[in-house]
């Protein structure tokens, strides 16, 4: 990885993009990819797009999702402590002890949340963290002092966590699920550029937000695009860390490979030219299988209009909707060569119906 896509990597993955409020995110993400796209748009809930060959027919999707999961203040007690409700699917397991971020029209406000100490939790009869009980701490006695911080309900709330590299080729960060995927997606369009690619058709490089509370960012976009073909990146959880049951979560590791998953919503006519692609150019690859849905932005392209074929390259990923996700700088370059030989080699027009 050279400097300037290091560089664009930090401050991405530092900046917060709560699910609803990942403008300032998209902003940074668009400055990246404005050199390496023809053109770009935005619609109206944030959804960035860059274009290759805006003017061609066959359009081909790339696509992230841009957003993180997050807290909302929910309730300030008489005394000044917060409570709160989740933006997404935030984990109340991790919460006590962890420092936050509480994003106010006046600026960051800085918390923490509380935890009664160890000397005076009872044996046997601890209670565990739940929103029941997980509580905000940002240095006031009163919730007019709250208040007068520029706190209200509804403010949203992100972790304090940045960037770190562990042993030189593992990378560890704050909601690497899913704004890895916008670094690959753009490092896609680079690397066309750089080539100097022409390709035959318009490719759509899609960083979509809400995905975390239900795909909505790729629902709308896919209505407005309309394309003939999508591919999804995400990620997906390394199955052989401690406490996984790879009986029910199947076998996935990091540093073997981006992962193809089987499913409905993934088109077998896809999937089979990726692994195709993958066996020719000697890209290492693993396999799963999704009951029903994939869970990604996948199942949004694949049923929106009229059906789009679509297939889903995940990245493997440790401690998914922690403050430490962690995965190996090998499966990001796989991920990335494995989108752009994909593309390089696809034709324009190419039909994947099942039946002609």
């Amino acid at each position: 990885m050279d400097r300037k896509s290091k560089s664009f990597l930090e401050k991405y993955l530092n900046n917060a993009s709560p699910t609803g409020f990942e403008a300032s995110g998209q902003q940074i993400w668009l400055d990246y990819i404005k050199d390496y796209t023809d053109t770009y748009f935005t619609d109206t809930y944030g959804t960035a797009v860059g274009v290759v060959n805006p003017d061609a027919k066959y359009k081909v999707v790339i696509e992230a999702h841009a957003d993180e999961i997050s807290w909302f203040v929910n309730y300030i007690t008489s005394d000044g402590y917060i409570y709160v409700r989740r933006n997404g699917g935030s984990d109340h397991q991790i919460a006590p002890s962890m420092r936050v971020n509480i994003h106010t029209d006046k600026g960051i406000v800085k918390g923490v949340f509380g935890w009664p100490a160890i000397h005076v939790r009872t044996p046997n009869k601890e209670e565990t963290p739940s929103l029941k009980n997980i509580f905000i701490d940002v240095g006031c006695q009163s919730r007019d002092e709250v208040l007068a911080l520029g706190v209200h309900v509804g403010s949203v709330i992100t972790f304090e966590d940045e960037f770190m590299v562990l042993n030189k080729k593992w990378y560890t960060a704050r909601a690497l699920d899913n704004r890895i995927g916008g670094f690959m997606i753009a490092q896609v369009a680079r690397r066309l550029k750089e080539k100097k690619k022409k390709l035959p058709f318009g490719l759509y490089v899609v960083n979509a937000v809400q995905e975390e509370i239900g795909l909505r960012g790729a629902q709308m976009i896919a209505h407005r695009i309309k394309p003939d073909l999508a591919i999804i990146t995400d990620v997906t959880h390394d199955t052989t860390t401690p406490m996984y049951d790879k009986k029910k979560s199947g076998y996935q590791k990091c540093g073997e490979g981006p992962v193809l998953t089987y499913g409905p919503a993934v088109h077998n006519n896809v999937l089979k030219m990726l692994i195709e692609v993958a066996e020719k150019k000697k890209i290492p690859f693993q396999r799963a299988a999704a009951s029903r849905s994939t869970g990604t932005d996948t199942d949004a392209f694949a049923y929106s209009n009229e059906g789009v074929p679509s297939a889903l390259i995940s990245l493997p990923l440790k401690y998914m909707h922690t403050t430490v996700e962690t995965t190996h700088q090998d499966d990001i370059e796989n991920v990335i060569k494995l989108m752009l030989e994909f593309v390089m080699q696809l034709k324009n027009g190419h039909d994947f119906s099942y039946l002609k």
